[in-house]
């Protein structure tokens, strides 16, 4: 009776444990947690389960990060700085939860929404669990993962299926009930434990491995079934621990009681069939849901390749349509450059055209001004108020100075007085050089009328004589340059002499008129005492006093007054002599043709021209004292014989110059950098005001802190680049290695 009194106990507590009524869904926020809720939503909100649970695990918060990286633990931090920070991350969950709770509202299903703080998601879940044991939970396959790697003590969580939770519940109950009992029946409870122990591995066999906890919820849509067969067999388990007491009575009790299991397993059995056979039909109908989905798939990816074809003919066309508009925009625009251009070419030609009827205009009415003028002012502030330190040149009647002018270095005469006959010269030299051109002849840039200043071109290596006599530390000029100087002079004499309509006899020729440019290149200049003769006349009558300087001046002219073009070629005669001896004027004809006479013309020579060619050199000597002949008779002429002659001297000097090594020029002495003694790379100023080189002046100032020059203390050690005088020196550098 004992027996059956524990049977009906069981079987009571079996009918009063509740169907499952809440289904619990674990996320962890992240993509496919929506799978999860969409796959919950649709399998149980049509069996009428209308109570879901959503699980949110996140770990405890201990300490607030800070914006360097690291972290500050939460008991460190002031409490209205912990609350916030945990309030933020309350209001973080809660916004990350709420896509899931709107699928939930959607379906018009109750959620409740827990959200537990726990660094072991597993334990986490297993503690909500135990809370309330009747909720189906339904994990997603990462936290599946979890519960792989938890302790042992909660493996009874891994199992696939929910009715087997519950039967292990019914059986712990059925084991507690049993052990209350009497010792007497207590080899019947031992064997009906064995028994339940069976059955839980008859279930857990199909489901050994986490892997299928994807079919979890479909074993649940059949966990009434397995209730119901659960109290069949708590029924006929008590039937049989009847049969068990009076099993001594025969051996046809043991017969009955091994029917009584059989019966009971077949039940299991059937309600294993039952179970698959539900989830054949759900996957059938999974089956032909996704066919027709892939069929509708299908239909939308023909209709997606359809409009993508006709998108790839649309934009083909759009594309031959912007062709064809580029290629218009093209031709409008060569169309536009082309009209440009020729609207370019007649403004040009009009503007040409302006100016020569302009130049017309003044050739009828008045003379045409050939040169700028510039004002009292430009002069005084181009020459810093006529600086000393600007000045390059003195003679009888005027100062010249280096300025810059509209970004042009130039040179600028300033006469000393206004006095009559000074601007007559002025004004002599002024129409001269602003009627005539020639490429030896020093070119006027402009003038100043109102106070006689005149603007030449700046010749960089200034006058023949300053060469000569090597004035300021400058480097010789060699003998094939000298030779070809002397024809430069010949040729721009015979060009004064033939100019029309007057002839220009230019009266104060010597090597301080004659300039020097940085290739050497001669130009004559100082035309201010020049005089232009008919060209019917070769001889002019000069009733003023002679004028020119005195060892240059015609000796003919000084005894009868009269000029001719022989008279400069007397002082070309003297120039001639100075090219090969670079000797002062006075007495220089008589040594010339003492040395000619003894052979003796090497020993006169300019020892720092270099070797000098014998046979060439005399016959330039020997035409250097025929034009030096007393009688302008006797004299040669300019154009019919002594420019020929130096032309073939010339000829003579640029084979030798070709084949000869080039000559090393000294290098001016502001090139030279004070400290290494040599030409500067990279000048720069520093604080002393003087310049040294880029390289010698740090290392300086890396161990002084006073000036190399003045040997005083620097102010500062900042260096300030000589753009200017690096010019110069790549200009200097350039010109010595031609």
């Amino acid at each position: 009776m004992e027996a059956k009194e524990i049977i009906e106990e069981k079987q009571e507590l079996a009918l009063a444990l509740p169907l499952p009524s809440t289904i619990a869904v674990a996320i962890n926020g992240k993509k496919k947690s929506k799978y999860v809720v969409r796959w919950a939503l649709e399998k149980f909100v049509p069996e009428g389960l209308h109570m879901f649970k959503m699980l949110h695990v996140r770990p405890k918060i201990t300490s607030v990060p800070t914006p360097m990286g690291n972290s500050i633990p939460l008991s460190q931090v002031r409490d209205d700085v912990a609350a916030a920070y945990l309030e933020e991350m309350g209001w973080q969950t809660s916004e990350m939860l709420l896509p899931y709770k709107t699928m939930f509202l959607h379906k018009k299903v109750q959620v409740d929404v827990v959200v537990i703080e726990s660094d072991d998601v597993a334990k986490a879940i297993a503690e909500e669990i135990a809370k309330a044991l009747s909720i189906s939970l339904l994990l997603e396959l990462h936290l599946v993962a979890c519960f792989q790697g938890s302790a042992a003590s909660y493996s009874h969580f891994h199992s696939p299926s929910l009715p087997m939770q519950r039967f292990q519940a019914l059986s712990t109950i059925n084991r507690t009930l049993l052990h209350t009992r009497t010792g007497s029946i207590e080899t019947n409870s031992s064997r009906r434990q064995s028994l339940d122990i069976r059955e839980e591995e008859s279930f857990m066999s199909p489901c050994p491995s986490n892997s299928d906890i994807g079919y979890a919820p479909s074993q649940v849509s059949s966990a009434r079934s397995f209730l119901t067969d659960d109290q069949s067999w708590i029924s006929d388990q008590a039937s049989t621990s009847d049969a068990f007491t009076e099993s001594s009575s025969g051996s046809q009790v043991n017969i009955n009681f091994e029917l009584e299991k059989l019966r009971v397993e077949l039940r299991h059995v059937r309600g294993i069939y039952a179970m698959a056979q539900s989830e054949n039909i759900d996957a059938a109908r999974k089956l032909n849901d996704l066919s027709k989905r892939r069929l509708e798939e299908a239909d939308k990816l023909k209709e997606i390749k359809l409009k993508e074809e006709e998108a790839r003919e649309l934009a083909r066309k759009e594309k031959e349509k912007y062709e064809a508009a580029k290629r218009e925009a093209e031709y409008a625009r060569e169309c536009a450059e082309k009209e440009a251009l020729q609207r370019k070419e007649a403004e040009i030609k009009a503007l040409h055209d302006v100016k020569e009827k302009e130049k017309l205009e003044n050739a009828l009415v008045g003379p045409v001004q050939s040169y700028q003028e510039f004002t009292w002012e430009e002069i005084v502030s181009a020459t810093s108020s006529f600086s000393e330190n600007l000045q390059i040149g003195k003679g009888a009647h005027g100062t010249v100075y280096r300025c810059n002018l509209h970004h042009t270095t130039a040179a600028v005469k300033v006469l000393h007085s206004k006095e009559g006959h000074i601007t007559k010269e002025f004004q002599q030299e002024l129409d001269v050089l602003s009627k005539i051109r020639h490429p030896h002849l020093l070119l006027l840039l402009g003038a100043c009328s109102d106070h006689g200043c005149l603007v030449y071109e700046y010749m960089e290596n200034g006058s023949l004589e300053e060469r000569l006599l090597q004035k300021y530390n400058t480097a010789p000029i060699p003998w094939f340059e000298r030779y070809r100087i002397a024809w430069e002079v010949a040729s721009t004499l015979v060009f004064l002499h033939n100019s029309k309509p007057k002839s220009i006899i230019h009266r104060d020729l010597k090597p301080a008129n004659i300039l020097l440019d940085h290739n050497l290149v001669s130009k004559i200049g100082d035309v201010g005492l020049s005089t232009m003769l008919n060209l019917d006349s070769s001889i002019c009558n000069i009733n003023t006093g002679p004028v020119g300087t005195l060892c240059y001046i015609d000796p003919e002219y000084q005894r009868t007054g009269l000029v001719s073009p022989k008279s400069d070629v007397y002082a070309f005669g003297m120039v001639v002599l100075q090219l090969l001896t670079a000797k002062p004027a006075i007495a220089l004809a008589h040594l010339v043709e003492t040395a000619v006479q003894d052979d003796q013309l090497m020993e006169i020579l300019d020892p720092m021209a270099g070797q000098w060619p014998m046979k060439e050199t005399k016959e330039l000597a020997l035409l250097g004292l025929g034009c030096l002949e007393l009688r302008r008779r006797d004299r040669p002429d300019l154009k019919d014989e002594v420019l020929p002659a130096l032309e073939r001297l010339k000829d003579v000097a640029d084979r030798s110059r070709d084949s000869a090594p080039k000559v090393q020029l000294a290098p001016p002495n502001h090139f030279v950098c004070p400290i290494l003694k040599d030409v500067m790379h990279d000048p720069c100023v520093a604080a002393d005001g003087y310049t040294y080189d880029r390289r010698a002046i740090e290392k300086w100032v890396e161990e002084n802190d006073n000036s190399p020059m003045t040997n005083l203390a620097l102010p500062n050690k900042n260096l300030i680049p000589n753009y200017t005088l690096l010019s110069a020196i790549m200009e200097w550098k350039s010109q010595s290695n031609q």
